[in-house]
């Protein structure tokens, strides 16, 4: 008799570990590792995702099997040391505690411990005896789900909780394993750039018109052609009288086709016959949506307008793509336009400089919600256009005003106020 409690007891118990294990092992398991083996054709993996697809149902059924035979242990425990001691109290007491070291130690942390260690592959080895189990619990556990809603409603306790989307277990995700060092920063934010993408309009990511190369197409041919070949830009933009009014682009392939065969005699160039017509965009445009027209239209280059059709600036598909791989460098660029990191840790940085540009620079998280530039952001924060000598400390930064011409900030030093 008692040798018979000893084993029922210990296959209880092994039972139990072995529910405790798969719970770990199937709610911890890597969704998109199980999805990918599922599409190479692992059958375990299939399972794997059959069951985590409806987790209240599996983590129900698991609840209900460990609780049985923990209960039943626990019983048969109580009964196996009444033989021992006798009735009375120290059979209680000694059941109890023996119980609560056997279950904790062997039932609850062991299997845990050893499922967190090997999660993806525990859990595809206990897929299918777990789906067993789901099948066989499935009413008494929609029984029970019933009586856990009804008494929740009787209570006027709010049962839903609110669900992550796709996107922010990605960025989760992401932030989790950066923070660890698996993930390491360059590769962080381009991840998390090509995620903010449709969260951004032309507006944030264009080079304002003060800052575009432009040449007039007033100018004699020879001077057009000596400055294109002087600006690191293949596409220049042509305008006529005032700077808004922009005639056509002129691409520099296009302008040495039509140079070359007048040898040293430019005058004779047909600049008309080979300007392209301009691509104006609204500033509004998701650059989501100017990513997908730049592919489907095979142009690479956009004039930006406001809701007026006034010039804002222009767009090309390597400010886009910069916002997921970072600034893009070529034999003609400034590694970084208007960032000037100086000898004392401080940054000179120009008014116009966009403040995400800024943060891949230097590495800083300035806000970019409410601004789209530096200079924006500091009239943003200050509620006033500051004067040169001014300072400001907005979110652990210090501001020093360097520079204003009329209504704009030009010019300014920052540095990252150390806390601590």
């Amino acid at each position: 008799m008692i040798i018979g409690y000893s084993l029922a007891i210990l296959v209880l118990l092994g039972m139990s570990a072995f529910f405790s294990g798969s719970e770990t092992a199937l709610t911890a398991a890597s969704r998109a590792r199980m999805h990918q083996l599922e599409k190479e054709g692992d059958k375990r993996a299939a399972a794997v995702n059959r069951l985590i697809a409806d987790r209240e149902r599996l983590i129900g059924s698991i609840l209900l099997g460990n609780n049985l035979v923990n209960i039943l242990a626990s019983v048969l425990a109580t009964s196996l040391f009444t033989l021992l001691f006798g009735q009375g109290g120290l059979a209680l007491v000694a059941a109890t505690g023996v119980m609560t070291v056997l279950v904790l130690v062997f039932s609850e942390v062991l299997p845990k411990t050893y499922a967190i260690t090997r999660t993806d592959s525990m859990a595809m080895a206990v897929a299918r005896p777990i789906g067993v189990l789901v099948l066989a619990a499935s009413w008494i556990v929609q029984l029970i789900q019933v009586i856990v809603m009804t008494t929740l409603k009787i209570l006027g306790l709010a049962t839903p909780a609110d669900a992550l989307s796709a996107e922010e277990e990605i960025r989760g995700a992401i932030d989790l394993h950066a923070s660890e060092g698996a993930v390491n920063a360059a590769d962080r934010l381009r991840l998390v750039g090509a995620l903010d993408l449709k969260d951004l309009t032309v507006e944030d990511v264009m080079i304002h018109r003060r800052n575009i190369k432009m040449l007039n197409a007033d100018m004699e041919p020879r001077q057009i052609v000596m400055k294109a070949l002087a600006s690191p830009h293949t596409r220049l933009p042509l305008y006529r009288g005032e700077k808004e009014e922009i005639v056509g682009i002129l691409h520099a392939k296009d302008l040495l086709r039509a140079a070359l065969p007048l040898g040293g005699d430019l005058s004779s160039l047909d600049l008309e016959g080979i300007l392209r017509k301009p691509w104006f965009v609204p500033e509004t445009t998701p650059v989501q949506d100017q990513l997908d027209l730049f592919l489907s239209k095979r142009s690479h280059f956009a004039l930006v307008v406001d809701e007026y059709g006034e010039l804002q600036g222009l767009i090309t598909l390597e400010d886009i793509l910069e916002e997921i791989v970072g600034s893009i460098h070529d034999e003609h660029d400034v590694a970084v336009q208007g960032v000037r990191p100086q000898p004392d840790g401080t940054v000179n940085v120009d008014g116009w400089v966009p403040i995400r540009d800024l943060n891949r620079a230097t590495g800083w998280d300035l806000p970019d919600e409410e601004a789209v530039t530096v200079a924006g952001l500091v009239i943003h924060e200050a509620q006033t256009i500051p004067e040169p000598g001014q300072s400001f400390v907005f979110h652990g930064y210090k501001f020093n005003i360097l520079r204003r011409q009329r209504n704009q900030v030009t010019g300014l030093n920052i540095s990252e106020i150390e806390t601590g």
